[in-house]
């Protein structure tokens, strides 16, 4: 499984907040994670062992992740956003939401959604077979 972690300049705190309280979730065998720019030095810096960093997102990292989405590669995306900001980039931010609608790829976009991601996840591999 490979998991996309995103957050904008004022959700880094929060990103490295979420990865800290589930670092054995993150570093688990068979999960893998890229990330957009500085947020991979983040969560590298919290705890996350293995981090696949592509670039920041104004210059082109949520475009990159985008395209794995569409090539199958990400297995969900958790997308600290600020909606409150205007970005340069929103377009690709635009882009990769709708591609994650399109490729039925769950995204989550605030701390309790990732949340739930996270935690059905977990219980999904991890929990007791019905």
């Amino acid at each position: 499984m490979k998991f996309a972690l995103i957050a904008h300049d004022n959700k880094k705190a929060d990103m490295v907040a979420f990865v800290s309280k589930r670092l054995p979730f993150f570093n688990s065998e068979g999960i893998s994670i890229v990330t957009t720019g500085t947020t991979g030095k983040k969560v590298k810096h919290a705890g996350i062992k293995d981090v696949e960093t592509v670039n920041s997102g104004p210059i082109g990292g949520d475009a990159e992740i985008a395209a794995m989405v569409v090539r199958g590669e990400i297995t969900a995306v958790l997308f600290m956003r600020d909606p409150l900001d205007k970005h340069p980039h929103d377009v690709d931010i635009n882009m990769l939401m709708r591609l994650c609608d399109v490729h039925d790829v769950p995204l989550a976009t605030n701390y309790k959604t990732a949340s739930i991601l996270i935690k059905w996840f977990k219980n999904k591999f991890n929990g007791p077979s019905s």
